[in-house]
């Protein structure tokens, strides 16, 4: 009896190594990569012309995973020192704090959760285990942390001023990058409006009203019933508005993001997304949704994963979906949302960036229009947006 208690003790000692040491980074291995991996080569033009750019991505999941970002990873899409090397100026980081097991983009319920496993293995605080509050709180801590250790070279935006000062700051240091914090889904609020307070307070900026499923705000495109606005989110709306938060229709049934449009006083982000033009899912937005947003001054991101944009061994599918995006919405809408770290694989890393340089060039666009798709609108957006 002795020996079998002593074997069963060895098995659960090594149960929770495993659990707690091998499978946070088994999981972002195993759903974090790019299938193109450096060196990156491309032409004397395209590797001259992206040393000038200012690029900003819309959309990036990296903090709910265990990695340093002031470190130069093996795993996932992005860390600092890759960003730098990729002239990667701006990134929004996301909040993903809860996702349904089975996970499509056609109908998922939200009674199941993904990110309470994770939060354990990783060892978030445990307050955040029981509270979608409390994640966001805690992965809002994380990027500041970051801040505080980068010596300077990452810096978390959080007012149009603070973008001003990073702008000019960016002329003299080019491998300075700024961070700005963004909610994947108002899932967070915990049913109360009133909790948009303490979002804003931890240093959220983007306000995405859902994610994978129906919140008690508003209705996912890939939730169960893909209603709009509840009387709840309208209040919300109003909150974050006062605030000068940026609302952030990724992910948005229709009736949402038609509701959301009509009531809004300021214009809206899609954080990351494909274009039914391209690849016609649930995921995507159609030409109509595209000709509104950008009516009202909002702007898109056009992501970089296989359901936004089709295989994407393939650059040429990203190219396609942004230039349908810029011929239905005009240039002056359109940006790059990618979702990596999102549990998506990536055309690329970080680091690689260059090569949607090179293929936007092969493909016809002028250097005015790829200075504004990689990163020149996104820029002008936040001027004007930011509180």
């Amino acid at each position: 009896m002795k020996k079998a208690l002593n074997v069963i003790g060895v098995l659960l000692v090594l149960a929770v190594l495993v659990f707690f040491f091998y499978l946070p980074s088994y999981v972002d291995e195993k759903w974090n990569y790019g299938y193109a991996q450096p060196p990156y080569k491309v032409s004397p033009e395209a590797a001259a012309l992206h040393k000038t750019l200012f690029i900003a991505d819309m959309h990036n999941d990296s903090l709910m995973w265990d990695r340093d970002l002031l470190k130069k990873n093996i795993r996932g899409y992005i860390d600092l020192p890759r960003m730098q090397e990729g002239n990667i100026a701006l990134q929004n980081f996301m909040a993903v704090t809860k996702t349904p097991r089975g996970m499509n983009i056609d109908g998922n319920a939200g009674t199941t959760d993904n990110i309470t496993i994770l939060a354990i293995a990783e060892l978030w605080p445990v307050s955040s285990w029981f509270s979608l509050k409390e994640r966001a709180l805690y992965l809002a801590s994380k990027l500041h942390r970051f801040a505080e250790r980068s010596n300077g070279k990452l810096v978390v935006i959080k007012s149009a001023d603070e973008f001003g000062k990073f702008l000019e700051r960016r002329r003299k240091e080019p491998d300075l990058v700024g961070g700005v914090l963004g909610i994947e889904g108002t899932q967070v609020l915990e049913g109360d409006p009133g909790n948009i307070k303490a979002i804003y307070d931890a240093g959220y900026r983007v306000v995405g009203l859902v994610h994978f499923f129906d919140n008690e705000m508003a209705g996912s495109m890939h939730g169960v019933a893909k209603g709009g606005l509840t009387d709840k989110g309208r209040e919300m709306l109003r909150l974050a508005e006062q605030k000068r938060m940026i609302i952030d229709l990724a992910h948005s049934s229709s009736q949402t993001i038609n509701e959301v449009l009509e009531l809004s006083t300021r214009p809206v982000m899609v954080s990351h997304t494909g274009v039914k033009g391209t690849v016609n899912n649930n995921r995507n937005l159609s030409d109509d949704q595209l000709r509104q947003i950008a009516a009202k001054g909002g702007l898109i991101g056009i992501g970089f994963w296989e359901e936004a944009i089709g295989p994407i061994t393939d650059l040429k599918a990203t190219v396609r979906a942004i230039k349908h995006a810029v011929k239905i919405a005009g240039i002056d809408s359109i940006g790059l949302g990618s979702d990596s770290d999102g549990s998506v694989p990536m055309p690329f890393a970080a680091s690689g960036m260059v090569l949607l340089t090179q293929e936007l060039l092969k493909e016809g666009f002028t250097e005015t229009e790829i200075r504004k798709i990689m990163g020149e609108n996104q820029a002008a957006f936040y001027k004007k947006m930011l509180p």
